[in-house]
């Protein structure tokens, strides 16, 4: 059983990603074909051992096509993915354009793999925010355990989550720092070289941004809406992989071994706890790892049934590509797609 794969946004970070990801995690494909916009037609990317050149988007007919992963961002969601779900192909969508639709999953395969069903609505299925994958990743063993009533979460997230442009930006200030060049800023609204900047995406009326209320509502989507959850976003200058400080508040009793030996045993999730230095996980020991690490389990004395954890993830790979990996995965380990090939 072998599955037509387009990828719209194949020359991005993330596009990429899902390229290296399909190849390693030998999903099974009669055919990949990479989608661009007209300014990257003819560009080549790697898919395994092939180098497989750019289609144009606004020609490319979905009508045989099985699966699409869409990275090129809400505005081209918004516009596509209905189209192309009508066409009977499977959008697994990678932007913000679709998460909050209630006739859409917003899907974490280790967290609500059951909700995935629900794709045939509009034949498309959300993949959530990069800084919110990880973070329910980690929740969920702790949920069902304890139940959950409060989260505080910081988080510390690296440039390539704005793009290759402003990992290109982080390159270029970080160089003229250290010749004494005058440093500009495009992408971010501050210098991020040796800075750290407290917004990501817009702000909101009630002084919250945009990344922050995204962390807040596909958490209560995701795993439960009775999580009241608070988050504060902040762009770092690390290249790959999103760090976070998570507060946690349960109605039962959880101590931090019990939470250890819950979260060693939870898919998706590695556990590098040694109250030693470097006893922990770092952002660049995450980048290129599929895996949710967490470290620094602890008991937080200020409130009842408190636990304190820092969550690193790599978010090209699981807050992102790789999800949308998995998720398409779930389609065809459940048997909810039937690869159009072999039903003709």
């Amino acid at each position: 059983m072998a599955y037509k794969v387009a990828i719209v946004g194949a020359t991005g970070n993330v596009g990429r990603e899902m390229l290296d990801i399909l190849a390693e995690r030998r999903f099974p494909v009669s055919e990949v074909v990479p989608l661009a916009s007209s300014r990257s037609i003819g560009q080549e990317v790697s898919f395994g051992e092939k180098t497989l050149k750019c289609r144009h988007l606004d020609t490319y007919d979905f009508s045989d096509t099985d699966i699409c992963l869409m990275s090129a961002g809400g505005t081209v969601s918004k516009d596509w993915s209905p189209r192309i779900g009508a066409q009977g192909c499977v959008v697994i969508d990678n932007s913000s354009a679709w998460r909050m639709d209630p006739d859409v999953p917003l899907i974490v395969p280790e967290v609500n793999a059951d909700a995935t069903a629900g794709f045939r609505k509009k034949n498309i299925i959300a993949n959530p925010n990069c800084s919110t994958a990880q973070l329910v990743v980690a929740l969920k063993p702790l949920h069902d355990a304890a139940t959950i009533r409060r989260v505080v979460v910081s988080t510390y997230q690296s440039v390539s989550g704005a793009g290759k442009d402003a990992m290109d930006e982080l390159f270029a200030q970080t160089r003229s720092v250290f010749v004494s060049d005058p440093v500009e800023a495009k992408k971010f609204p501050k210098r991020i070289a040796f800075n750290l900047i407290p917004q990501i995406d817009v702000f909101m009326e009630d002084g919250f941004t945009k990344e922050e209320w995204k962390m807040v509502a596909e958490t209560k989507k995701i795993l439960d809406p009775k999580i009241k959850l608070v988050a504060t976003c902040v762009r770092v200058p690390v290249f790959i992989s999103h760090s976070e400080a998570v507060n946690i508040e349960f109605e039962k009793p959880i101590s931090a071994d019990e939470a250890r030996d819950i979260l060693r045993e939870a898919p998706g999730v590695l556990v590098i706890d040694k109250r030693e230095p470097g006893g922990y996980i770092t952002p660049h020991e995450a980048a290129g790892e599929d895996a949710t690490y967490i470290s620094r389990i602890r008991e937080d004395p200020t409130v009842d049934n408190g636990l304190v954890l820092w969550c690193v993830s790599d978010n090209l790979r699981k807050g992102a590509a790789l999800n949308a990996v998995q998720i398409a995965e779930v389609l065809m380990n459940r048997k909810l797609l039937t690869p159009k090939a072999r039903a003709a």
